[in-house]
């Protein structure tokens, strides 16, 4: 008697026919997702971007081709004379020199003090302690332009405009940087403070010695948003330094733009904006991690 075999499908087969489908879709799927968000990335990215690249290409074009129209800046050719009497010009490298005396100065002073201070509020007791960082705290909420007219009329009683020290004094004692080291520093384990004092360690030599190589990246992140504050600052240099040799970049170029009939023109001007642009670009490139955790709130530990 003949028996007959009944075939039965593989399942294994199946089964990876329909893995190998799903991981398709899943691939497919995610693919799209990434050029979607590439795409917006891209058009977002171009839209933040263009006033600074028609600024760019506005410094690459003579005065001439632009008195005819501003359409110059698709049409070539392009020239760096502009750029070239930069670099001849005594009075922007002066403006230059200054921005980076006042910045430095200022990234220098509020990383001392704010480290201090952080350290003070976060591991050392004294009275009134909690009251006083609610006060420092409170700093936050007032505007620069609330304080501008009584810290106008102290320096000017002090006699100190048209100085550096009008220019970087004002922005040592900012409640961010004592906030931001304050919490960081409490993030760091008492046993490490305790264990230090042990072995013989000043309160000085503690914060000097243990403590404060722990904060780097807190340091880092809080030098980098100084310096870019400090960089772009324009209102209290354009009150503070009357004259030309203390002008900062950012005011000087100002000035230049107000002088707008006795300047050299539009191409000159745009090329001064990206000059004064350039600083703050490389810092970006270079630094932006520390930047992005700075935003993103993760330069505190939690």
């Amino acid at each position: 008697m003949t028996q007959l075999k009944v075939l039965q499908p593989d399942k294994s087969g199946i089964n990876r026919r329909k893995h190998s489908v799903a991981v398709r879709e899943v691939s497919l799927f995610g693919s799209r997702n990434q050029r979607f968000g590439m795409w917006s990335a891209g058009i977002l990215a171009l839209i933040m971007l263009s006033p600074f690249l028609w600024t760019v290409g506005l410094s690459l074009k003579s005065n001439q081709e632009l008195m005819l129209g501003t359409e110059a800046v698709f049409h070539f050719p392009y020239t760096l004379q502009n750029y070239l009497d930069i670099l001849k010009s005594s009075s922007v490298f002066g403006w230059l020199k200054n921005s980076f005396i006042v910045s430095c100065c200022m990234t220098a002073g509020v990383l001392i003090l704010s480290s201090l201070g952080g350290y003070a509020f976060a591991k050392l007791e004294f009275p009134y302690k909690n009251t006083l960082y609610i006060v420092v705290l409170m700093g936050l909420a007032v505007p620069e332009q609330a304080v501008i007219i009584a810290r106008h009329q102290i320096f000017s009683l002090l006699g100190l405009h048209n100085t550096y020290a009008s220019l970087v004094l004002p922005g040592l004692a900012g409640p961010f940087g004592v906030f931001l080291m304050t919490q960081f520093f409490k993030a760091i384990p008492s046993e490490i403070t305790e264990a230090a004092v042990l072995d013989g360690a000043s309160k000085f030599k503690v914060f000097w010695k243990v403590l404060l190589p722990l904060t780097l990246p807190a340091q880092a992140t809080l030098g980098i948003l100084t310096f870019l504050t400090s960089w772009n600052d324009y209102f209290w240099p354009l009150i503070s330094a009357t004259e030309q040799e203390m002008f900062t970049l950012t005011v000087g170029i100002a000035s230049s733009q107000m002088n707008f009939a006795q300047s050299e023109g539009l191409g000159y001007l745009s090329s001064q904006a990206v000059f004064s642009a350039l600083p703050i670009i490389l810092v970006y490139i270079f630094f932006q991690k520390h930047i992005v955790t700075a935003v993103a709130g993760g330069a505190v530990k939690q």
